[in-house]
C-alpha cells in the first residue's frame, strides 16, 4: 500500500543512475562480473528445468524457462550487481544532465565488460562441472538447441527481439522502484523477465552464457555425450564464435539499448522529469 508512484519512481530512477554513473572502476567492473554469474545462474535453472520437456506444448515449456530464469534479475536487484541491461535506464540521469555523456559510455563499457567475464566464466565452470551431461545428456542437447536457434535469427530480426527484450527487462527494474521490501521487488521481477522468455525475446548478457555454453560443448564434449544424445559435434556447424559475436550478440545488444534506453528511460524521462521545476 505504501508503494511509489510513477513520478517518485522516476526520481528515484535518476539517483540511481547518478550513483551508479559516479561509481568507481574497479567496484563497477566486479559489480558487472556478478551480474553476469547471475545471470547465468538463471540460464542454468531454465536449461535445467526444460531439458526432457518435449512432449509440453511449447508456451508452456517457455513459461516455465522464463519463471526460473527470472532468478538472474532478482540476484542482480536484491543482491547488488551491475546489469548492462538494466542500467540502460541511467540514460533518466543523463538526460536531466546529472550525468554526462562520458560517465555514461564509461559505466556501459565497463558493465558490459564485466557482464561478459562472468556469464562466460559461469559457462565455463558449468561446462567442467559435466552438467551438460546430466539426465543422460538431455541438459546439454537442450543447451546446444537454445544456442541453435538464437544463431539462426537474421540480423534485423535479432534487433528487434532484442528491443523487445529490453523493454520488458527495463520495466521490470522500473517496477521494482515502486516497491519498499525484498518480497515487492521480486514480485515486480517475475512477470516481465518471465513475459520476454516465453516470447522468445532476445537478452545480450543471456546470450553471453547460453552461447559460449554451446560452444564449449560442441568443442569438449566426450564421445560418450555425443553418443548418449544420438548426434556428433559436427551436427552443430553453425555455433561459432565469431559468428556469435557478430550476428548474435551484436544485433541484440543493439536492440536492447534501444529497448531500455530509449522506449522506457527516456520516455519515463520525458512524462515525469522533462517538465521538472
Amino acid at each position: 500500500m505504501d508503494a511509489l508512484l510513477p513520478p517518485e519512481m522516476a526520481r528515484k530512477a535518476e539517483a540511481v543512475g547518478v550513483a551508479k554513473a559516479g561509481l568507481d572502476g574497479l567496484s563497477t567492473f566486479l559489480l558487472a562480473v556478478l551480474a553476469g554469474a547471475f545471470i547465468g545462474l538463471g540460464a542454468v535453472f531454465a536449461t535445467t528445468v526444460v531439458a526432457g520437456t518435449g512432449e509440453l506444448a511449447w508456451g508452456v515449456v517457455r513459461l516455465l524457462a522464463g519463471t526460473v530464469f527470472s532468478l538472474g534479475l532478482v540476484l542482480v536487484i536484491v543482491g547488488g550487481a551491475e546489469l548492462f541491461t538494466g542500467n540502460n535506464l541511467i540514460v533518466m540521469a543523463w538526460a536531466a544532465g546529472k550525468v554526462d555523456t562520458g560517465r555514461l559510455l564509461r559505466n556501459w563499457t565497463i558493465v558490459y565488460a564485466g557482464n561478459f567475464v562472468g556469464s562466460v566464466g559461469t559457462a565455463a565452470l558449468v561446462f567442467v562441472g559435466g552438467h551438460h551431461t546430466f539426465g543422460g545428456g538431455t541438459v546439454g542437447a537442450t543447451a546446444l538447441s537454445i544456442a541453435e536457434a538464437k544463431m539462426g535469427l537474421g540480423f534485423v530480426q535479432a534487433i528487434a527481439l532484442g528491443v523487445l527484450c529490453n523493454a520488458l527487462v527495463c520495466l521490470a527494474v522500473w517496477l521494482t522502484f515502486s516497491a519498499r521490501t525484498v518480497a515487492g521487488k521480486i514480485a515486480a521481477i517475475v512477470p516481465p523477465i518471465a513475459a520476454f522468455v516465453a516470447a522468445g525475446f532476445e537478452h545480450s548478457v543471456a546470450n553471453m552464457y547460453f552461447v559460449p555454453q554451446a560452444l564449449l560443448i560442441r568443442a569438449g564434449a566426450t564421445d560418450d555425450f555425443w553418443q548418449a544424445i544420438g548426434s556428433t559435434a559436427g551436427d552443430h556447424s553453425s555455433l561459432t564464435a565469431g559468428g556469435f559475436l557478430l550476428w548474435n550478440l551484436l544485433p541484440v545488444t543493439l536492440g536492447n539499448i534501444v529497448g531500455g534506453a530509449v522506449l522506457v528511460g527516456l520516455v519515463y524521462w520525458t512524462i515525469h522529469l522533462r517538465n521538472r521545476p
